[in-house]
């Protein structure tokens, strides 16, 4: 169990490291995200932290829940998430702490859950992924139908939880695993590699993984500084420096094309002209 955020999914992009791989993220939003109740083993039973995220006005709130809030003297939030939280992990903590984005960093591993988006109602073949029946043979209007459900006289009905058509979507899920890109604090904005569940302006709720990992950043460092220091030296050397060199490697390249010339010459200067002999 750890402390965790609840922001807004604004989106999917992408981004360019250093070597220029696009590595496709979703953009999430925190908005304030303050702690109104903290609960011990003593008094509750076990220990968690109560946290409320954005903002809502009074008339919005039912007379108790604005009682709850009024009771610490905090500004009503828009909603309510409770993290678990392991023994000993409460001391830090105090009522209208707010919390900020240094609990997490880039190239950690988190869980994000959210409500996927709905799909209405759904056949067998979409929801559950089944196998049409034939498209000719002698199969009419049975293409995507579901086929049969049951057995015979015995046990006669179909047993709970059969897969069959129904309502897809619209369900709490949870993305395990997934990487932190890149922290934009200025913005309070937090990038994650791939999808996860949510349309839109959804909220999400973004806690730290259970499984064991290797903490590595996703995006490749800046080139070497060996590379940098010589691109470097070359935009600091002056024009008159660059001018110079180049006349330089002008004046050799001609001087040896000179002495490449010249034992040529001097090889036909001394073969005398083949006179032809006549009988």
């Amino acid at each position: 169990m750890s402390l965790g955020m609840i922001g807004r999914k604004a989106g999917m992009t992408r981004i360019f490291d250093s070597s220029g791989i696009s590595v496709p993220v979703t953009v999430i939003a925190l908005g304030p995200n303050v702690i109104t109740q903290i609960k011990t083993l003593e008094k509750d039973g076990y220990e968690a932290v109560q946290v409320a995220y954005g903002s809502k006005r009074e008339s919005k709130l039912s007379k108790p829940l604005l009682g709850h809030y009024k009771k610490n003297s905090l500004n009503p939030g828009e909603g309510l998430v409770e993290f678990r939280l392991n023994q000993g992990e409460l001391e830090d903590l105090k009522v209208g702490q707010a919390l900020n984005l240094d609990i997490f960093k880039e190239g950690e591993h988190v869980d994000i859950t959210g409500t996927t988006i709905g799909k209405g109602f759904q056949g067998g073949v979409k929801r559950h992924h089944f196998k049409t029946q034939d498209a000719t043979h002698g199969n009419s209007l049975s293409h995507r139908a579901l086929g049969s459900t049951g057995q015979c006289q015995d046990p006669g009905r179909v047993f709970k939880g059969k897969k069959m058509p129904g309502q897809l979507g619209n369900v709490k899920n949870t993305i395990q695993n997934l990487i932190i890109v890149r922290i934009i604090e200025e913005d309070n904005v937090i990038l994650i590699k791939g999808s996860i569940p949510g349309h839109d302006g959804a909220k999400v709720v973004i806690k730290h993984t259970r499984k064991k990992y290797t903490l590595k950043k996703v995006l490749s460092e800046d080139l070497s500084p060996q590379s940098d220091s010589q691109s470097s030296i070359e935009s600091n050397s002056s024009p008159s420096e660059t001018k110079s060199a180049s006349s330089n490697k002008e004046e050799s390249s001609k001087i040896e094309a000179t002495e490449e010339a010249a034992p040529i010459e001097e090889a036909t200067k001394t073969t005398p002209p083949s006179k032809t002999e006549t009988n």
